[in-house]
């Protein structure tokens, strides 16, 4: 080959390789045009809607008694429906803690909440505000709570098996793990107990009533046997993802046992048998022992870990949850 022809041979390379690269940014622009125009918008939940007052009394036939569904430490609770003709449930904050937070930014935080979006935890939808007045709006869960059906009938039969008891705890550790791990800012729920885990029509365990410590002093009577001795002690170490995790705890105890909270009682009564291996006096005598007590020996043992140790020494939900959902699986599957 002569020098003309060596020419030209790279002139031709050149000219070819330049293409290939002009070629190749152009099909890149236009592939991550196409994509960008396929692709879906995420779906993202709507912030929480400020009602009116009036909205409200309408809602619920001016707060009727006959509506009320419920009562708290931090308010009552009624069915109310909207103009849409959505029931929703409507808590009325307490008119004396309202007073206590009345510089308080109820609005922003309650807007925030509003975010949390998974199928274990009662989503909020909209709230109110006047002197006087602060009202959350949650979505209708159309059953009970786990503390009535745990406790309404103590001396007849249970009306939950342990397939329930393990499902129930499972979808609730995996709710209150979503608010921990799941959401950004993450949210202490404060005060978790059998009545704030409500138990829908599909019966899916829910928690709700998340975030809301805020509105109530740390030694507001209803969180007794709850929340650990740092959260009431002179410290003030108040609410934390470890008071939760104690709380969770208490649960899985009343899950097992059929007993209530019933202040320190509870815990004082069943770490001792756990830690004896005496688990056949800690379960509920309304249950049918299960055929393979090792689900019943793994789940003593994660309460004891919940509510047996210093907070630096507890689980995370994370945790706690990956043990349950196991046990959902081996068990109730």
């Amino acid at each position: 080959m002569n020098p003309i022809q060596h020419i030209a041979y790279y002139v031709v390379m050149v000219c070819l390789s330049i293409s290939l690269i002009v070629l190749g940014i152009v099909l890149y622009f236009i592939c991550k045009k196409r994509s960008a125009e396929s692709e879906e918008p995420l779906s993202i939940k709507p912030c929480a809607r400020a009602y009116s007052l009036t909205d409200i009394d309408t809602a619920t036939d001016g707060f009727n008694h006959n509506r009320i569904i419920g009562r708290g430490r931090l308010g009552t609770v009624y069915a109310a429906i909207l103009e849409q003709e959505e029931l929703v449930a409507i808590k009325r904050i307490h008119p004396r803690l309202v007073l206590s937070n009345a510089g308080f930014g109820f609005s922003k935080v309650i807007k925030s909440l509003s975010f949390a979006q998974h199928p274990h935890v009662v989503p909020i939808i909209g709230f109110s505000e006047a002197p006087g007045e602060r009202i959350i709006l949650m979505e209708f869960v159309g059953m009970a709570s786990l503390d009535f059906y745990l406790h309404q009938n103590p001396d007849g039969a249970s009306l939950l098996d342990w397939g329930d008891r393990l499902r129930i705890a499972a979808g609730a550790a995996r709710g209150l793990e979503y608010l921990h791990e799941g959401i950004a800012p993450n949210i202490v729920h404060g005060c978790i107990k059998a009545s704030n885990i409500l138990i829908d029509v599909k019966f899916c365990a829910r928690v709700c009533d998340y975030g809301l410590s805020f509105l109530a002093p740390s030694g507001e009577k209803g969180l007794e046997g709850y929340v650990d001795d740092e959260y009431l002690g002179d410290r003030g170490g108040g609410a934390c993802k470890e008071s939760d995790v104690y709380g969770f705890g208490v649960v899985l105890l009343e899950l097992l046992s059929g007993r209530g909270s019933e202040e320190m009682l509870l815990v004082k009564w069943a770490l001792p048998l756990i830690k004896d291996k005496r688990f056949y006096e800690l379960l509920d005598p309304r249950l049918v022992i299960p055929s393979d007590i090792k689900s019943l020996v793994r789940l003593a043992k994660v309460a004891s870990t919940c509510v047996g140790n210093s907070r630096k020494s507890r689980p995370s939900m994370g945790q706690v949850t990956s043990i349950l959902n196991n046990l959902e699986t081996e068990v109730c599957l």
